[in-house]
């Protein structure tokens, strides 16, 4: 079955409106031939008369009453979608797809997500919270826009990987233990540890640190939640290695912090695709890097 075209339901819609078919011709810019046409096909293709003639008015009969509100609305549907890509296009609207771990999303998206809803209101970002694996693999597939993922990473083709912010990492301890200013592998693998999943980047991280001076400690548990992790060393139940900036997040007199040694650092990449860019995910990008430095 042959689609309608829009422009045979804006004749249909002029018609109607004008009460003529010379005048619809003269507003649409068309030969009275072709408004005729235009009236004839869609009449064909509905089986009954769209508009009756009487003293040299033009109406709609009650059939084609019908089909000219829903023409409106289609028009009118038509009309909106094609603005809303102009907005996007022109970088002035759009949904923006964007991946993170929840402790970037805890810590690190809100400023940048205040910001760009003061200088781009009309961009929409989504955030799916994500692993930096789960990240770089819906961006190959092209399902998300944007990634915050750590680094380093394997290179991607079709995928641009920069770094992003470099936070330390530091430790995280009941208030009510005595603490050395500066937290050594020894000093805390004796200790309880709350340590991140095993599948993290984090984790890595931390287990070098630890395989470096020669240690493998056992962690009381492992979670992937910076929140869940701090709640559970101001309730005493062990350390905590975090980065810096997610330490920051709420102050917990329940907690103490204290720098590592030797000192170990957390690196953070914005991942995008390597073609063509689109405006809104520009803007997004760059109020990511206006936080590169913290």
């Amino acid at each position: 079955m042959r689609e309608i075209s829009l422009d045979r339901l804006r004749t249909l819609v002029v018609v109607a409106d004008l009460g003529s078919f010379a005048d619809a011709a003269r507003v649409l810019h068309l030969a009275p031939p072709t408004v005729s046409l235009h009236i004839a096909d869609l009449e064909s293709r509905v089986g009954a008369p769209l508009l009756s003639r009487k003293r040299a008015q033009v109406r709609a009969s009650a059939i084609g009453e019908t089909l000219v509100a829903h023409a409106r609305q289609l028009l009118a549907d038509t009309e909106q979608a094609l603005e809303d890509v102009r907005r996007q296009v022109e970088g002035l609207g759009g949904r923006v797809r964007l991946g993170a771990s929840t402790a970037a999303i805890a810590n690190l998206l809100p400023r940048a997500l205040k910001r760009l809803a003061e200088e781009h209101p009309g961009i929409d970002v989504q955030i799916a919270v994500l692993t930096s694996q789960e990240t770089l693999t819906r961006l190959a597939e092209e399902s998300l826009d944007v990634g915050i993922v750590a680094l380093p990473q394997s290179p991607i083709r079709g995928l641009s990987i920069e770094k992003w912010r470099r936070d330390p990492v530091v430790a995280l301890m009941p208030a009510e233990w005595t603490c050395p200013a500066r937290i050594t592998p020894q000093w805390i693998a004796a200790k309880p540890l709350i340590l991140n999943d095993a599948g993290t980047r984090l984790s890595r991280l931390t287990t070098e640190w630890f395989s470096a001076a020669g240690l493998h400690p056992t962690p009381r548990i492992q979670l992937n939640y910076s929140d869940a992790i701090k709640s559970l060393v101001a309730a005493g139940y062990g350390a905590a290695l975090l980065p810096q900036e997610a330490s920051r997040s709420s102050a917990d007199a329940r907690i103490v912090t204290r720098p590592l040694r030797p000192a170990l650092w957390r690196q953070l990449g914005l991942v995008f695709r390597a073609d063509t860019v689109a405006r809104p995910t520009q803007y997004v990008l760059d109020v990511l890097r206006s936080l590169r430095l913290g």
